[in-house]
């Protein structure tokens, strides 16, 4: 007897009430959003001040944060706030576009897409406090540091906003890299094996990324390169793990290669 494979549960659902349940998900998706940005910008300096705390302890005694524009005292804490709330409610919004694609996929597909969209929000949350509680110490002390003699540093409270959250983005997707992996040796773009034998240009791509969205020093760009590299080395066991078939399509592509020779 042959074993039937589960396809999509819905595949006879008119267009219409795809479109219904799309407007659906989405709405709930923007109330819980709201529903998590508008405490937040009640107490939105208060969480400004928390994430100017590792700025404000590399200051030099007497020196403050400053505003330069006339109204980005009161947007800016609003601003990060809401980014605050939409990150915070990510689980949901991820919660809400599971619920809507779900029936589409396949029994395997909906076994491997439910622990990928899990882990990326917990290895994005990963990365930013990972930037937040190591990295930015590390790269204020090394900026204020580094100012000439008789300049005091006094940043802009936007644009320590900008640079922040900019550290916050790179660090987040940086922490994905397991991630990205499995997608790409699911796919078949790439085996585990092409990832080990090239494990020289993704340390050196590692050192590139620091370089670039990092200071000039040699601890920040580390602080970056060395947990990419790590998790590039995690997200080969993953794959080989999460996706069944790898040896055989790695040995496979070894005798298409030896026969070619």
């Amino acid at each position: 007897m042959t074993e039937q494979i589960e396809g999509p549960q819905d595949t006879e659902q008119p267009l219409i009430a795809h479109l219904l349940e799309l407007r659906q998900r989405l709405m709930h998706a923007l109330i819980g959003v709201l529903v998590v940005i508008l405490p937040l910008i009640f107490v939105a300096k208060d969480i400004y001040a928390l994430l100017a705390r590792p700025m404000l302890k590399s200051l030099s005694p007497g020196a403050t944060m400053i505003a330069t524009e006339v109204a980005s005292p009161f947007f800016t804490p609003i601003k990060f706030a809401a980014v605050l709330g939409f990150v915070l409610a990510m689980p949901w919004v991820l919660w809400q576009i599971w619920g809507f694609v779900a029936p589409g996929l396949y029994k395997n597909e909906r076994r491997l897409v439910a622990p990928l969209m899990a882990s990326s929000t917990l290895l994005f949350y990963s990365g930013i406090a990972f930037a937040y509680f190591l990295v930015l110490p590390t790269v204020f002390h090394f900026t204020v540091n580094a100012a000439p003699e008789g300049v005091t540093v006094m940043t802009d409270i936007s644009k320590y906003l900008d640079f922040v959250l900019t550290i916050f983005v790179a660090f987040g997707l940086a922490f994905e890299t397991p991630v990205a992996l499995v997608l790409l040796v699911k796919t078949g773009f790439v085996t585990p094996k092409q990832l080990t034998d090239n494990r020289e240009y993704v340390l050196v791509g590692a050192f590139v990324l620091g370089a670039i969205f990092t200071p000039p020093d040699v601890i920040s760009q580390l602080m970056l390169a060395i947990p990419v590299y790590l998790l590039f080395e995690v997200g080969i066991v993953a794959a080989r793990i999460m996706v069944p078939g790898t040896k055989e399509v790695d040995a496979q592509r070894e005798a298409q290669k030896q026969a070619g020779e």
